[in-house]
C-alpha cells in the first residue's frame, strides 16, 4: 500500500483507520540490534480478548463510569509491572507517519496526541518502546499483564484516569486487526502497545503486543 494513504489530510478525516495502517508498519517499535534472553514476556492465553466469550474489542461487563473531558496526558503508571512514566506527544512526521516516542530514553511513553484522550469517551491509544540496545525499555512486561491490572494515565488538567485491563494479546505485524483494537466500544477504552512476537536482527520483532482496557475510575 502506498505512502499516499497515510498522507495528513486522509489523517484527519480518518485518524484511527489511519493510525491502524501506521501501527502496521510506522509504529514498528523494533529492538534495533538488543541482545536480550529470554525476551519481554508474551501475553498468555488466560488473557487474551480472543480466548474470552465476549465480542472482539468488546469491553467486560461493569458499572459505567462518566467519561472526562479531552486533556493531554502528562504520565502513565502501571504499578503490576512497574511502569511509571512521563508521556510525551507524538503525532506525524513530515512523511504523514505516526512518530514514536525518543528510543534513547527508555522511561519514556507516547500518546498520540490527535486521537482520543484518555478518559475520554472513545479508544485511546499510548504506545512505547519494549527495549532498544541498551536493554529494557518501559513497556517491557507490557505482555505479562493480566486480567484486572490497571492502568492510571495522569492527565494535565490533573485528572487521574484509571484503566482495568480486561485483555492482553499479540499481533502480527502483517495481520494487524485495526479495525478490532482502535474501534469505539461505546466506552471509555485505552490501548497500551509495543512490540512483542519473535524477533530477529534483520528484522525486529514481528509482532504487537496489545494491552485492552477500559474505564473504571476518575480522580
Amino acid at each position: 500500500m502506498g505512502r499516499d494513504n497515510w498522507r495528513p489530510e486522509r489523517i484527519r478525516h480518518s485518524p484511527w483507520g489511519a493510525l491502524a495502517l501506521a501501527m502496521l508498519t510506522g509504529l514498528a517499535l523494533m529492538r534495533n540490534g538488543a541482545d536480550l534472553s529470554p525476551g519481554p514476556p508474551q501475553p498468555v492465553a488466560a488473557t487474551s480478548v480472543g480466548h474470552q466469550k465476549v465480542a472482539p474489542g468488546a469491553p467486560v461487563a461493569g458499572q459505567a463510569v462518566k467519561p472526562l473531558a479531552y486533556a493531554p496526558v502528562a504520565r502513565v503508571g502501571i504499578p503490576s509491572i512497574g511502569v511509571d512514566a512521563p508521556v510525551v506527544d507524538v503525532n506525524l512526521d513530515a512523511n504523514g507517519w505516526i512518530e514514536t516516542p525518543p528510543p534513547q530514553d527508555p522511561n519514556l511513553a507516547g500518546w498520540y496526541q490527535n486521537g482520543i484522550a484518555p478518559g475520554q469517551l472513545g479508544t485511546s491509544v499510548i504506545v512505547g518502546h519494549v527495549d532498544n540496545q541498551a536493554g529494557p525499555a518501559v513497556f517491557y512486561g507490557l505482555g505479562s499483564l493480566k486480567k484486572g491490572n490497571r492502568v492510571e494515565v495522569t492527565r494535565s488538567d490533573d485528572r487521574i484516569a484509571v484503566f482495568e485491563v480486561y485483555g492482553v494479546e499479540v499481533f502480527s505485524k502483517n495481520d494487524f486487526p485495526g479495525a478490532r483494537v482502535y474501534g469505539d466500544t461505546g466506552q471509555a477504552e485505552l490501548r497500551v502497545i509495543t512490540c512483542g512476537g519473535g524477533y530477529t536482527k534483520a528484522n525486529g520483532y514481528d509482532g504487537n503486543v496489545v494491552a485492552f482496557a477500559r474505564l473504571v475510575e476518575t480522580r
